[in-house]
């Protein structure tokens, strides 16, 4: 009998998704959780949520797993994943497989990233990435949210009943965030003001991720930014034409993530590595050092189970990657 499921895990410095679809390529669950700066307990949850939203599940009736997202190398050592793969890459095969092959135009928007990918004929051909600043980004949005004392689900209705949205600068966080106190001072209406913050972080993005870029349609708007309909709404305003929001807009990258471990397995006709629901009971962990031993000084990354050096990287040189005893070494030292 062969495996019923594949899964796929996108993390990232704000959430943490994980998805499991089937041999047809449909969602049967997904979960969205917050990483809150502690991915393997974030990855170890989202595994814990999935094995009971489906009843029954075993491990031996997952085919494939996949990572991606900021911190997949972790990831995907802790679930000993079949493929570690780019955002890129992730994102562009969910959208193609579930949209179709005519999407031109990818925006994708996080808390703390956001990237465009251009498609041309279901390939991808060029993509970009936001610089330092967050404008572009959910994160902006969510310490406005705060500063408020809202929800960041009600940021969007809110600014959906604007007839006249404020002028708020959209060059970066900082002269955006002056605005947004300088227009509550002056006395606008909160939905003007939150309506301007959402055409800000549009005009942040396609002035510095979307820069050069040959924007045509259809668009798909997908992360955790396309669920705030003020930022679609501005999307439809500067552009004039439509964006598509697809069904599963917030979890794409951990789609994309199993639909690519799905075809690593099929196409290797081979058992996947993935070690099972049960690595929720597994103590993982993640260490680094400093190595000081030429002028690069590299900050290396190793990831332990169970207190072994299950991998390194970090090291342009490659040395500890390589040799994992040299790493060992470092880390004791770095310890003491």
């Amino acid at each position: 009998m062969g495996p019923k499921y594949f899964l796929g895990i996108d993390v990232g410095s704000i959430s943490t998704n994980l998805v499991l679809i089937d041999v047809d390529d449909r969602v049967v669950e997904g979960v969205y959780l917050r990483t809150e700066g502690r991915p393997i307990q974030a990855v170890k949850e989202g595994l814990r949520q999935i094995r009971e939203a489906v009843p029954g599940i075993k491990s031996e009736q997952v085919g494939g797993a996949g990572t991606t997202g900021s911190a997949r190398q972790l990831s995907g050592i802790m679930v000993n994943a079949d493929i570690i793969k780019d955002e890129i890459t992730a994102h562009a095969v969910a959208t193609i497989e579930l949209v179709g092959d005519e999407v031109h135009t990818i925006f994708e928007i996080g808390g703390q990233d956001s990237k465009i990918i251009i498609l041309r004929e279901g390939i991808p051909v060029d993509f970009a990435m936001n610089t330092v600043c967050a404008a572009g980004t959910g994160s902006f949005l969510d310490n406005i949210a705060k500063r408020i004392n809202i929800d960041i689900s009600e940021f969007g209705p809110i600014a959906m009943q604007s007839d006249s949205p404020a002028e708020i600068a959209g060059r970066c966080a900082v002269f955006a965030e002056s605005d947004f106190v300088h227009a509550l001072q002056v006395g606008l209406p909160m939905e003007d003001v939150l309506a301007g913050l959402c055409d800000a972080l549009v005009r942040n993005y396609l002035n510095n991720v979307g820069k050069g870029k040959e924007i045509l349609e259809p668009i798909v708007f997908q992360g955790g930014v396309s669920e705030n309909i003020g930022v679609i709404a501005a999307f439809k305003r500067k552009l004039k034409i439509d964006v598509i929001i697809p069904e599963h807009n917030t979890i794409m990258g951990a789609i994309g993530a199993a639909m690519l471990a799905k075809r690593q397995t099929e196409q290797g006709k081979r058992k996947t590595s993935f070690l099972g629901f049960e690595l929720t009971d597994i103590e993982f962990a993640s260490q680094s050092f400093r190595c000081d031993d030429c002028a690069n000084m590299c900050q290396v990354i190793c990831a332990t189970r169970e207190g072994v050096i299950q991998a390194v990287w970090g090291d342009k040189c490659g040395k500890y990657a390589e040799n994992h005893i040299m790493a060992e070494g470092k880390l004791g030292a770095a310890k003491h």
